[in-house]
Formats: structure tokens, sequence, C-alpha cells
């Protein structure tokens, strides 16, 4: 092939990389929008919800045809300490800003599971298990997604002006910014590199969804008896079977690489690099649905104290966990 026609793929494959790590970001300001200025029936709320949902998780375990199992080993060991100090760290926090700002039982248990963990996710499987009303599982939910758009766009910024490597932004994007979506395309929009560490070490956080629902639970109902309040809460805990499919997705990757000759893995090499490109297309649409659910009623329902709780709770973990990347990575 001449090099002309050369330079012209490699401008052309330049140019695909850049607005795909871009597309993300964009997506989910498109469907904030369409939400806020009433674009978007509420008639196709619970739909965009659920295809939302099973968008993200297509998308994760197509990254882990893309991303190595050293890549794994490595990011999981430092996500298994990250993510076992941010627990506990947002636990207290979250006890102590209960007291100072008076924000009630279920709204701290909720937010200290969306901060926690993984977001919305994380939330929903605590409020059925506290027996949350709808209304205050709708404002955690609604607070904590506002704080992860924030996330999305200035912690690549944030992490540049820095100077935090791949690895230290991978790990700290991962138990800063609240969802798997949110942490998929801020760390895109960093490099692929820190995309690869963020991934796994977000999904390690997200395993932890079943035994910190339970732990806050009891808590929750230690607290509600002390006060002669206590309630019989519905324990719905489900376990992420995804991140099991995007194991084995890492583990088949691994396989093939090491059986195949050099031919037969370009292409699946290839084929990962596509399969990355369609995660963020499926990343995308389900930013958009999930910033479809950002209204001017949702808005005007939040009361400041829950809000003032989650943005400090937020801000706690966010530097805690800068100090500890930069410190230790």
């Amino acid at each position: 092939m001449p090099m002309g026609e050369n330079i012209v793929l490699a401008q052309a494959d330049l140019d695909l990389t850049f607005w795909l790590a871009r597309l993300p970001p964009m997506a989910l300001g498109v469907g904030i929008a369409l939400g806020l200025l009433g674009l978007w029936p509420a008639a196709w709320k619970g739909a965009s919800k659920a295809v939302s949902r099973q968008l993200i998780q297509a998308s994760i375990v197509l990254l882990g045809f893309w991303i190595s199992l050293e890549a794994v080993a490595r990011a999981g060991l430092a996500g298994l300490a990250l993510s076992s100090g941010a627990i506990v760290l947002v636990v207290l926090a979250s006890a102590v800003l209960s007291k100072l700002l008076s924000t009630d039982r279920d709204t701290g248990t909720l937010l200290s599971a969306g901060t926690a963990i993984c977001g919305g996710s994380a939330i929903a499987a605590t409020g059925s298990a506290i027996a949350a009303p709808a209304g205050t599982i709708a404002a955690s939910t609604a607070i904590v997604f506002i704080l992860n758009a924030v996330g999305v766009y200035t912690y690549p910024g944030i992490g540049r002006a820095l100077g935090l490597s791949d690895a230290q932004f991978g790990a700290w994007c991962a138990v800063g910014v609240h969802d798997v979506a949110g942490v998929v395309a801020a760390a895109k929009a960093f490099s692929e590199p820190a995309l690869a560490d963020a991934t796994v070490i977000k999904l390690t956080r997200v395993l932890w969804i079943v035994p910190v629902a339970l732990l806050l639970r009891h808590m929750h109902q230690r607290a509600a008896a002390r006060a002669g309040t206590a309630t019989s809460p519905r324990v719905k805990s489900p376990f992420p079977w995804f991140i099991v499919l995007f194991a084995l997705a890492c583990g088949l990757r691994a396989v093939l690489d090491r059986t195949l000759d050099a031919t037969s893995v370009t292409r699946v090499a290839q084929l990962a690099d596509f399969g990355k490109s369609l995660a963020t297309l499926l990343l995308s649409v389900a930013l958009l649905l999930i910033g479809t659910a950002m209204t001017r009623a949702t808005l005007t329902a939040l009361g400041w104290r829950p809000v003032v709780h989650g943005v400090l709770l937020w801000i706690a973990i966010s530097v805690a966990a800068l100090l500890a990347v930069r410190a230790w990575l």
C-alpha cells in the first residue's frame, strides 16, 4: 500500500479515536438537555432505564475481550485495597455528615451506598433492603446522578492538570466517579490505558454491592431500633452477573492469544478493537438514556440537606482517593 494511503488511514484512525473518546460525555449532555427541556416522553422513562442498564452491562463485557488478564491482575489488587478503604471512609464520613446536617436516616444510608459502590444501582439495592420511601430513593439517585455527570466532565481535565499517570487516573476515577458508565466515560476521555485500569477497579467495587447493602441495612436497622422506628426491610440485592461475563471475556482473550498463530492473534486483536468501539457506542446510547432522567421536576424536588450531604461526601472520597493514588501508584 502506498505511503500516502497509509498516512490517510492512520489519520482516519486518529480522528475516529478522538471522536469515540468524546462521544460518551457528549451523549450524556444531549440526554440531560432532552430531560431538562421536557423533550423526552415520560412514558419512555421505565424503558429507558431498563435499556440503559442492559447496554452498560453489554459494553462492559465487550471491554473484557479487549482488556488483558495482566491488566486485570494488576488493577484488581489495587482495586481491592482502594475499594475497601473507600467503603470504610464513605460510611464513616456519611455518619458524621448525617449528624452535622441532620440528614434523615434513609437518605444518609442511600447516599453512602451510591457513593461507596456504584451510584444508582447500589442505591436501588440498598433502598430495597431498608424499605426506603420511593421519593427518598429518587432524590438520592438524582443527587448521585448529578455528581456522576460532573465527574465525567471534570475528572479528565483535573487529572491532566495534576499530571496524573494513566494508572493513577484510572484508579482515582474508579473510586471517585459514582457509577460504572461514568467511570468508563471519564477514563476513556483521559486515555486508553486509564480505561483498562478504571474498568477493572470499578468492577471490583461493584462486587461489594451485596455485602455493603446488607451492612448498611444492619446499621440502618440498629439506628432505627434505638429510635423506636424499626421497619421490616425487603432484602433484594441482586448479584451483578455481568462481571462474571466480563471475567470470562478476559479469560477467552488470554486463551486465544496463547493458543493461536500470529496471524490469528492479529485478527483477534482487530476484533477486540472493534468490540471496544462498539462498547463505546453502546455506552454512549446508555448515557443519553440515563441523561433524560434529569428533569426540572427532579431538580426542584431536591432539598438542600441531602444535596450538601452528597456533595461533601463526594469531595471527601475524591480528595482521599487522589491522595492515595498519588502516594501509592
